[in-house]
């Protein structure tokens, strides 16, 4: 018999949230620790990723308090990898391997999560942040004032679009951003294993607490797609599918 979260319908394409999910860092709290704001900045986005939500004015806040250099945002971006969520590679290549589509959207800064998502095989088509820009000296001028991303309901803007191109998706973030996007697609993941948040969890069908990702897997796959995993891949799934019966 099929476990009762098993999908019927395959998925199709499957989109991470970067800081807090893919990677086990917040990039503006790391680039805010490294400029000496580390303190206040990280009360912010504490507010915004668990209660408030992310808005124009708070993302200008932090920026202004961060003033980040542009050879810092690079570096954030190696730091993103070196910090990334147990198994995230393996999860990452498997779902290739079954023919989905990967996706990063982050409310982070383009250079760095771009850097990161290349570093594990994700196209830069299919990643969006938000772009920050730079004098010629690498001293921070400005951000995309445009970008979606900067207001709580941006990443439900990016997930309609996508949905116009896959019929199914799945979703998984640790924040009140992410959530936002629930209704739109077929399964929707919370992620607590690096930020858990109760209020979080309350409103998931499904919320992971373990620091791997491999949970996710049995929540993302068929028992057609499951017959068709390697030794290796199938032993991730067991593990996963082990904490999700804990």
């Amino acid at each position: 018999m099929n476990p009762t979260w098993q999908l019927q319908t395959p998925i199709e394409a499957i989109i991470f949230d970067c800081d807090g999910t893919l990677s086990a860092i917040e990039g503006i709290d790391e680039l805010a620790k490294n400029n000496g704001v580390g303190e206040i900045v990280s009360a912010l986005t504490a507010e915004a990723m668990g209660k408030s939500g992310i808005t124009p004015e708070l993302y200008q806040q932090r920026l202004d308090l961060v003033y980040p250099q542009q050879k810092q945002v690079l570096e954030l971006g190696a730091q993103y990898y070196t910090q990334r969520t147990p198994d995230a590679d393996r999860i990452i290549q498997l779902f290739k391997r079954l023919n989905k589509s990967v996706y990063l959207v982050s409310a982070g800064l383009y250079p760095a999560v771009t850097l990161f998502g290349e570093l594990l095989e994700i196209p830069k088509t299919h990643i969006y942040a938000v772009d920050i820009h730079f004098d010629a000296q690498g001293q921070f001028l400005d951000f995309d004032r445009s970008s979606p991303l900067l207001h709580n309901d941006g990443k439900r803007e990016i997930i309609s679009q996508l949905k116009n191109k896959y019929q199914n998706l799945l979703y998984i973030g640790d924040g009140l951003n992410d959530f936002s996007v629930h209704d739109l697609v077929t399964r929707f993941v919370g992620y607590g294993g690096v930020f858990y948040r109760e209020n979080i969890k309350a409103l998931c069908e499904y919320y992971l607490t373990a620091p791997s990702l491999a949970a996710l897997l049995p929540l993302a796959l068929t028992a057609k797609e499951v017959s068709l995993l390697t030794p290796n891949d199938q032993r991730l799934y067991e593990q996963g599918s082990a904490t999700l019966t804990r």
